[in-house]
């Protein structure tokens, strides 16, 4: 990628920002637009990225004004409308998808790609933080901030290898070149790009071609997808009871979850996981087995059991807010019926017998259309739900799609509707005993107040 100048429009998006890091690490000049300010984007600026937030092309800033030394990057979530991309388009630049970005990288790296439904971004933080702890070390382009850097963008120069978490929506991932491929999950979602589960399950199989042809496919038992890869690519399953790769004498004791991984060649026993939920133990045998299969001898057992019990988590995926003998707070990114049941699951399984309370923002209309039912069953596994209006993200409304049609399926004793305003002061009077809160919209930004108001 020979432009120095990088300029990004949709700049504030999570995975935005990692390729924001990584040419700002590079010596590039970077800027780009978002829509709104946020967290992010206040670091992105004080780190050298120029953003502005409107759209006019007017405040496009010099540096990247001349087509032929300025690289644009662009983001699916941003309409084909906007001012600013119109500009860059009229006037010569390239202008290219983040994910063609991504497939670029992944040319000049042995690139570890985790693609699926559900699981990607904690495997593919797991194995970064694996690689990073063994010294192997890695640049990694996550989904989450991880906890442990507090970054979604880990650097490291001298490393060969590169962890990208690769996403399925708007086809993304195809840009991608792995050498090592790991599939989570293939649950259909997405279905306002895909149509059908079966154009879904087909999208994965395309994804499996991209293999390097001496390279490794490992992906979770039981998927439907059936894989298509190049002769000299090497198939492995993991999790279940019968995977290549498998976890074994799993105890769950005292808030704590530790298990030993079958390998095809040798087991490695008393791993700890530093995220103690059910749903990690397939994803930290997923993120070991990946960096087993890249051959790196420098990575042992003990890196293994100590990068597991040291990993902090993705912010938002298992995110404990309060953690004390009479009471949990946790917040989890959770959007689709799968997830949002394992989440559920997870949190019945660590604490037994006590009474939880689930606040669910349900995320894109589109979404809750296909899959109300299957929201209102996961839902029904807890004893209080409290519903949220819809996230709309990139959407406009649907006409009689509403929170409405999941909560009226809902079967649990407890259940309402909230206005998000409301939600902190409703669960003040409720007292939960464990509180789990979900949703890939902006339910976690209440979070401080509900915490508040629950310490007493």
């Amino acid at each position: 990628m020979e432009k120095k100048n990088i300029y990004f429009v949709g700049a504030g998006g999570i995975g935005m920002a990692a390729l924001e890091r990584y040419f700002l690490a590079r010596g590039c000049k970077v800027g780009g637009y978002d829509r709104t300010p946020s967290d992010l984007t206040q670091a992105l600026e004080s780190e050298g990225v120029a953003i502005s937030y409107s759209d006019d092309p007017s405040l496009i800033p010099d540096d990247f004004r001349d087509p032929s030394d300025t690289l644009v990057v662009y983001t699916p979530a941003v309409p084909e409308c906007h001012a600013g991309l119109s500009w860059f388009r009229q006037n010569g630049f390239e202008v290219v998808k983040r994910a063609q970005v991504l497939g670029r990288v992944t040319r000049e790296t042995t690139a570890i790609c985790f693609a699926g439904t559900h699981g990607k971004t904690t495997t593919s933080s797991m194995a970064a933080h694996l690689l990073k702890v063994s010294g192997v070390g890695c640049n990694a382009f996550l989904g989450g901030v991880l906890r442990n850097y507090n970054t979604n963008y880990l650097l490291d120069e001298t490393s060969p290898y590169a962890v990208i978490e690769a996403d399925e929506y708007d086809r993304s991932f195809h840009h991608l070149h792995p050498s090592v491929a790991v599939v989570t999950s293939t649950d259909p979602d997405h279905l306002d790009i895909y149509g059908t589960e079966e154009a879904y399950l087909e999208s994965f199989a395309r994804f499996t071609e991209l293999i390097a042809p001496d390279g490794v496919l490992l992906m979770h038992t039981g998927l439907k997808m059936r894989p298509r890869v190049a002769d000299g690519v090497r198939v492995y399953t993991y999790g279940g009871a019968d995977g290549d790769f498998r976890a074994s004498a799993i105890n769950y004791s005292n808030g704590h979850i530790t298990f030993d991984l079958v390998t095809p060649w040798s087991v490695i026993r008393h791993i700890s996981l530093g995220v103690p939920v059910e749903v990690n133990i397939d994803n930290a045998v997923a993120a070991c087995s990946a960096i087993l299969l890249t051959g790196n001898t420098s990575v042992s057992p003990d890196h293994i059991r100590e990068a597991m019990g040291s990993f902090l988590g993705a912010k938002r995926r298992f995110e404990f807010y309060i953690r004390e003998p009479r009471r949990a707070v946790i917040d989890d990114y959770a959007h689709h019926p799968d997830e949002l049941r394992a989440s559920i699951q997870s949190v019945r399984k660590l604490y037994p017998n006590r009474r939880l309370t689930v606040a669910f923002q349900p995320h894109l209309y589109s979404r809750t259309r296909d899959f109300a039912p299957e929201f209102a069953e996961a839902l029904s596994g807890a004893d209080e739900v409290l519903l949220l209006p819809i996230y709309p993200a990139r959407e406009e409304p649907i006409e009689g799609v509403t929170s409405e049609i999941i909560l009226d399926r809902v079967t649990s004793p407890v259940k309402h509707m909230v206005a998000r305003a409301d939600l902190a002061e409703v669960l003040d009077r409720m007292k939960p005993e464990i509180l789990l809160t979900v949703g890939a919209g902006d339910i976690n930004l209440l979070l401080p107040e509900i915490v508040e108001r629950l310490r007493w």
